[in-house]
């Protein structure tokens, strides 16, 4: 079920508990729909008293706000003949962006633009001359949940095509192709990744095609949400008398023969990738859960260990995990940015390994 909107009136009475619980801060009654001399309008008007000297919030209110959204505000700011205003040390008034939920991208856009803003998980941002107020809060719920959602499932999948393909221009069609989804899951997926500035486009219509900007930035928001992000599943076994070489290569054999999807990753795919240990001691790999793969497993003489495993297997569901694999030697591979996604939520000093791997093979 989707979140009510909150009303406008709602949103500013939100606002004002906020700026009352501030320290030497008075606000009075917001202003409805004042006018600028040439007839322009903005949603609402607070004059606050911070210690003795009046500041004016000149609000706009959304719903939601993305760095395209910032841009789009800017230029309203202009328009309504703020800008000269902003340049005058005397003059007290204050563009402001009041939202129910804004992007850290958006965030930071428009405190680098001397704009402030509030939203309804709390951050607050007044750059008064004079009065500087900077509260940080987590985003709000709503927008916690759209940014996690980009990153999971079908959409996750997208993503993945994208960067994987950094330098590449994707029509709808191909791209849904290449990720093994719907065209409607890949163009919401686009859309999304437009209004958070990390995707661009050329052309119109059934020949428009996209491209990342921002591959960097879109790995970024990837590791915060994997780091956030339940543990792996994981099943930790000991196979005997076997070196890690042999063991590789028997779980390909048996794999293939079982008719089980299976991508080595962590460390193991890691050495491959971008070698950074002199040594590793463990087979790390990602495998269906099955009752073939249970037979894969057996075939392997493993038995489950609590420590001193040489092989470690995480169970996967989805098979959008599997999709980017590739074949490197006698064995299959997750993609790089799998394999990087996967060193850091191993935590210790598989984080150092997963940056030598951006670093040196993902390359942003």
């Amino acid at each position: 079920m989707s979140t009510p909107r909150l009303s406008e009136r709602e949103l500013t009475s939100k606002l004002l508990e906020t700026l009352q619980e501030l320290p030497f801060v008075h606000a009075q009654p917001p202003v409805w729909e004042p006018r600028s001399e040439d007839d322009r309008r903005i949603d609402v008007d607070i004059c606050i008293n911070v210690a003795g000297k009046d500041f004016h919030l000149l609000i706009e209110t959304k719903k939601s706000v993305y760095p395209r959204d910032v841009r789009e505000m800017l230029w309203q700011i202009k328009q309504f003949g703020l800008s000269e205003r902003l340049n005058d040390t005397h003059d007290a008034a204050v563009p402001f962006l009041a939202a129910e939920s804004i992007s850290p991208g958006a965030k930071e856009l428009l405190r680098n633009k001397r704009v402030g803003y509030y939203d309804t998980g709390g951050s607050l941002f007044i750059p008064a001359r004079g009065a500087f107020f900077y509260i940080d809060k987590p985003p709000p719920k709503p927008l916690a949940r759209t940014v996690r959602s980009l990153f999971r499932g079908k959409r996750s999948q997208v993503l993945h095509a994208l960067l994987l393909n950094p330098k590449e221009s994707f029509s709808v069609k191909a791209l849904a192709h290449i990720a093994r989804v719907s065209t409607a899951t890949a163009s919401e997926t686009l859309t999304a990744l437009e209004r958070f500035d990390w995707l661009s486009s050329k052309g119109q219509g059934p020949s428009k095609e996209r491209y990342l900007v921002e591959p960097a930035a879109l790995l970024d928001e990837w590791n915060k949400q994997t780091l956030a992000a339940r543990p792996l599943p994981l099943r930790r076994y000991y196979v005997p008398s076997i070196d890690l070489d042999t063991l590789t290569e028997r779980i390909d054999h048996i794999c293939e023969a079982h008719g089980v999807e299976y991508a080595l990753t962590q460390e193991t795919a890691a050495q491959y990738f971008a070698p950074f240990l002199s040594t590793i001691s463990q087979v790390k790999c990602r495998m269906t859960s099955s009752r073939a793969a249970e037979e894969a497993v057996g075939e392997l003489d493993a038995r489950v260990v609590s420590e001193g495993a040489n092989l470690i297997i995480i169970e996967t569901k989805s098979q959008g995990e599997f999709l980017f694999k590739e074949r490197y030697g006698v064995a299959w591979l997750a993609s790089p940015v799998q394999v990087y996604l996967d060193l850091l939520r191993a935590g210790g000093r598989a984080k150092e390994m997963a940056e030598h791997l951006r670093r040196e093979r993902i390359g942003f």
